[in-house]
């Protein structure tokens, strides 16, 4: 048989080369088999693929050459590459196959371990690109899929990559930001891109940046080091998430915690802190500071009587009318209630705080109008120094407010004033809370006792009542002049609980006379404006329940400015106490608010002229036409009369013949004991008699 020509082996070659490229499995196989018969023009052949690639086996043989069962020779062939063995090449149907045959089948062999080889190599290769990029693609899905912002950047701060968490935050696609430097993300106000970032990571920072849309928002920042496979730094990984809420409530949060709710206005803690940053200062710049502590008059009557709203919006206008006269470094505060005060440090003298006082004084000159109502307060202001009164703003918080206190006491109630602090006022402050504390001890201890002074009838001299006055016996200091603690007691609240244990004692006591066979008389117990509430009636009518008294017993003396506050809720809680059968007095009538209007719908039985007026007469032609016109009043609204501060006869000579009816006071007795008082009730003292001179 005639060799084949070179060309149709190389032509077959290239079929072959094709076939492993483009062919798998049984098609393969096909391919294979039919150019090897080709290359051996041979009618049989064919080839047998191994199990699995690359299965190493013993060192390749010799094409063998073996009979079959024809007698038949047949030639086979292994195809290896390196010990790596691909599968066999068989062929027969020839009656004989000669050395180059053996040689063609060799060369064939070769040919394809060499292309499988490479096939084989390309589809692992191919594979593990695919496993790398299918890795690759997972990892990114998962960056993409997180809400956090992720971006990498290089040592200059230029974009390398742009997760889809930052598209939704910044609102750029990743081909619009990335090879942008970072710089454009930053709000105008955030430091520029910094070196020291790439050196170190896991920087955790809280930063503005700002949007596509222009929106500046806040984010929490974390920096990695990004790095090459030889674990270089090439650049950061930055990791972005919006905490825009998180710090609106923290914001919220701080202005709760430092701000005053009504007027935005700083509070107490708020200054304090602003105040003692302000005092380095001026101790290194060895400058003056000065605190004021404003308090405003004639408020709680406003807002007693008009409501707290109105009373807010007061105190709004107020704030803002302050605001209006400071300069811009100058602190201004509300401390609570109706207290303000002022921080002020860049001034050349300490005098020139007052001027500022007069200024805050002046802006509430003008009324101010809410709803109608034409409203005006002013103000008492306390001034405390630095560095003379204190070095720190507790110190000169607590002197200004000390201040504020005597201020008030100079102007008045309504009347505006300043003062400075001095040193004397802390020790006046100093007794007066020593006084404070020892009179809640003598509430506890049993210090406290009632004095009676009686009242006459100037008809007939006799004793028709008493005036029951608390009285403070100290242990240490004997007694205590009212003077001294009443005012305290309603400045502090303690009234309350005074006035509370003088009706229990009054009621105890006349239960004890009542007891003793006395006739009744009318014991006069005085109520303060802070007592003079919906829960008196009650505690009144348990009291009387209590001490199994008649209610004839007992009068209520209250104060024309008890009166002013919310007369709609007064009168219905005086109608309570009067339907019980307990009588009411107008004590100091003509020296506060007075409406006749009023007057006239209020249920009381008596009016009482205040010693204010009774001291004058008959010398003094006011007071003795006050006198009259007050006993004119109150003959007109069918009123008793009593004058209170009846000294000399001759006042007692005018006041009868204008017809007062009844008095007491010094001409007819001082207050005295229980036990002085029931035996003045039992000799029945008159004016003439010795009683004059107790």
């Amino acid at each position: 048989m005639l060799a084949q020509p070179v060309s149709d082996f190389l032509t077959n070659s290239a079929a072959l080369c094709d076939a492993v490229l483009r062919m798998r499995g049984s098609a393969l196989t096909e391919e294979l088999g039919r150019i090897v018969r080709a290359v051996l023009s041979s009618p049989l052949g064919e080839y047998v693929p191994a199990d699995s690639f690359s299965v190493l086996l013993p060192p390749p043989a010799e094409p063998v050459l073996a009979a079959n069962d024809d007698a038949m020779p047949t030639l086979s062939q292994d195809i290896r590459y390196d010990n790596y063995y691909f599968g066999r090449f068989i062929v027969s149907g020839r009656a004989h196959y000669t050395d180059l045959d053996r040689q063609h089948l060799a060369s064939l062999a070769s040919l394809a371990a060499s292309v499988l080889q490479v096939h084989s190599v390309a589809q692992r290769t191919t594979h593990a690109y695919v496993q790398v990029e299918a890795k690759l693609q997972h990892q990114a899905q998962i960056l993409d899929q997180i809400h956090e912002s992720v971006l990498t950047m290089d040592m200059n701060g230029f974009i390398i990559s742009w997760n889809k968490g930052a598209e939704r935050l910044f609102g750029y696609t990743a081909v619009e930001a990335v090879g942008r430097n970072i710089l454009f993300l930053y709000d105008d106000e955030d430091m520029g891109f910094q070196d020291d970032f790439l050196e170190q990571g896991g920087r955790l920072m809280e930063v503005r940046r700002k949007k596509k849309s222009g929106e500046v928002f806040w984010a929490s920042l974390s920096l990695s080091p990004l790095c090459d496979i030889n674990d270089r730094s090439i650049g950061l990984i930055a990791y972005l998430t919006d905490i825009t809420e998180r710090k609106l409530a923290e914001e919220r949060i701080h202005h709760l915690a430092y701000y005053d709710a009504l007027t935005n206005l700083p509070n107490r803690t708020l200054l304090t802190k602003l105040v003692d940053q302000a005092l380095m200062v001026a101790q290194r710049n060895k400058a003056h500071g000065c605190v004021l502590f404003i308090d405003l008059n004639r408020f709680k009557l406003i807002n007693d009587t008009l409501g707290r709203k109105i009373g807010d919006e007061l105190l709004v206008e107020v704030a803002r009318r302050f605001r209006t006269v400071l300069r811009d470094q100058d602190l201004v505060a509300r401390l609570g209630g109706d207290e303000f005060a002022v921080g002020l440090f860049d001034i050349g003298q300490h005098f020139e705080a007052s001027m500022v006082a007069q200024k805050l004084l002046a802006t509430l000159n003008e009324a101010i109008y809410i709803d109608g109502h034409d409203l005006r307060v002013g103000g008492s202001i306390g001034i405390s120094v630095y560095p003379q009164d204190g070095h720190d703003a507790e110190t000169l918080l607590r002197l200004a407010d000390i201040a504020m206190y005597r201020a008030k006491q100079e102007g008045g109630a309504d009347g505006d004033h300043v003062a400075f602090y001095s040193q004397d006022m802390n020790q006046g402050m100093q007794e007066r809370m020593r006084i404070e504390t020892g009179l809640r001890n003598a509430l506890g201890n049993g210090e406290l006792l009632l004095h009676y002074q009686p009242k006459y009838s100037i008809a007939d001299g006799k004793i028709i009542g008493a005036e029951a006055l608390v009285r403070w016996r100290h242990p240490e200091r004997g007694l205590v002049p009212p003077s001294e603690f009443i005012p305290l007691a309603e400045a502090t609240g303690l009234v309350v609980q005074v006035g509370e244990w003088v009706l229990e004692t009054a009621c105890a006591q006349a239960q004890a006379w009542k007891d003793a066979g006395l006739p009744p008389i009318r014991l006069a117990v005085n109520v303060s404006a802070r007592e003079f509430t919906a829960a008196l009636p009650v505690r009144v009518s348990d009291t009387l329940k209590r001490y199994g008294l008649e209610p004839s017993w007992l009068e209520l003396e209250i104060t024309e400015s008890t009166l002013m506050n919310n007369i709609d809720r007064v009168i219905g809680i005086m109608d309570r106490i009067t339907a019980m059968g307990v009588t009411l007095s107008l004590d100091d009538f003509g020296t506060g608010y007075s409406s006749l209007s009023y007057l006239k719908r209020f249920p009381i039985d008596t009016l009482k002229i205040d010693r204010s007026f009774t001291v004058g007469i008959p010398t003094d032609t006011n007071d003795c036409a006050i006198a009259n016109t007050i006993i004119s009043i109150a003959q007109q609204l069918k009123h008793k009369v009593i004058a209170e501060g009846v000294e000399t006869v001759e006042q007692l000579a005018f006041l009868k013949n204008s017809g007062c009816n009844e008095v007491q006071g010094y001409l007819f007795s001082k207050p005295l004991e229980a036990d002085a008082f029931e035996q003045a009730l039992r000799e029945n003292w008159a004016p003439g008699r010795s009683s004059r001179a107790a």
